[in-house]
């Protein structure tokens, strides 16, 4: 580990409430016992106050708790933060490397005790997800550095419809993760509009020296869904989906990312969603098909204006 790491790694175990000798702590982070004697030296020089102990029950210890509480993790923090790792790995994190550095500290922090309540919980908690590329990594960094400071970046941009990328230059206000892909909502400058660019189709991309603020309140969760759902304000040209079935397969349908947004009436055998009609020929059938005989469609009624 670095210097800084080794560092906080020797305050932590200084945290513990009891002492804990140089050879200990050499032996723990497998360095050499003069460089424990630094790394103690630069804490104390810092004003961590590090009390030294001589004698055969001697050792470092540190003064009144210095560390408090906020800065620790309990049990089940600790077993929290490492199943969203597994989560955050799954889906393409594009920091990785410093994810498995944190949830290594974790681990490297805890006693013997908490270290086998954390392994016993992680071996059976797995996630499934699709890959994703090297490159899209690359890519997700750099958007996420331009959200986080707000600069331009440019892009070459290939979208489903065009066969040849074009380069624009958009400014990012959010990074959008669903149905295991990557989005990025920001300005276009091409288009002069605020758009939704899938990750996977950014070609390339580099930094501008151009800056930008993102508009107040903005929320590119809500932009996304805004432009992914119909308006249901207009009852022009809606369909109501009746739909009667297994109460489990019916508590599916209620809370699908689509169908769950248009739903209108449950009881316990049926639900009701107030669909377009656009969306109940294109895409209703096939979110509809993996049910099977679970479900049954009763009614389509067209809405009168």
């Amino acid at each position: 580990m670095a210097k800084n790491d080794n560092m906080l790694a020797i305050l932590w175990m200084l945290n513990s409430g009891t002492k804990i000798t140089a050879k200990q702590i050499a032996e723990k982070l497998e360095i050499n016992i003069r460089t424990v004697y630094r790394y103690i030296d630069s804490l104390c020089a810092s004003g961590v106050p590090i009390i030294s102990g001589s004698g055969q029950n001697g050792g470092y210890s540190l003064l009144n708790n210095f560390i408090q509480a906020p800065l620790c993790f309990d049990i089940e923090e600790q077993k929290a933060l490492l199943h969203a790792a597994v989560f955050a790995k799954e889906a393409g994190y594009p920091f990785s490397e410093a994810l498995n550095r944190a949830t290594e500290k974790l681990k490297l922090y805890s006693n013997q005790e908490q270290e086998n309540i954390l392994n016993r919980h992680l071996i059976g908690f797995e996630v499934i997800n699709r890959d994703i590329a090297p490159a899209v990594k690359v890519v997700l960094e750099e958007l996420e550095q331009s959200v986080a400071n707000e600069y331009s970046v440019e892009i070459e941009y290939r979208s489903k419809n065009e066969e040849q990328s074009r380069q624009r230059v958009i400014n990012p206000y959010g990074i959008i993760y669903w149905n295991n892909k990557w989005y990025t909502i920001g300005f276009c400058h091409l288009r002069d509009e605020i758009r939704s660019f899938r990750v996977e189709r950014i070609v390339q991309i580099k930094q501008t020296k151009m800056m930008f603020e993102r508009p107040e309140a903005f929320s590119a969760k809500a932009f996304f869904l805004q432009n992914l759902l119909p308006d249901l304000t207009s009852k022009n040209g809606m369909i109501s989906l009746i739909i009667k079935g297994r109460a489990e397969a019916l508590d599916d349908l209620c809370i699908h990312w689509f169908l769950g947004h248009h739903l209108k009436e449950r009881t316990s055998n049926q639900a009701v969603f107030l669909v377009d009609e656009k969306a109940i020929h294109a895409y209703v059938p096939y979110f509809l098909l993996s049910y099977g005989k679970a479900i049954q469609v009763i009614e389509l009624l067209r809405m009168e204006n």
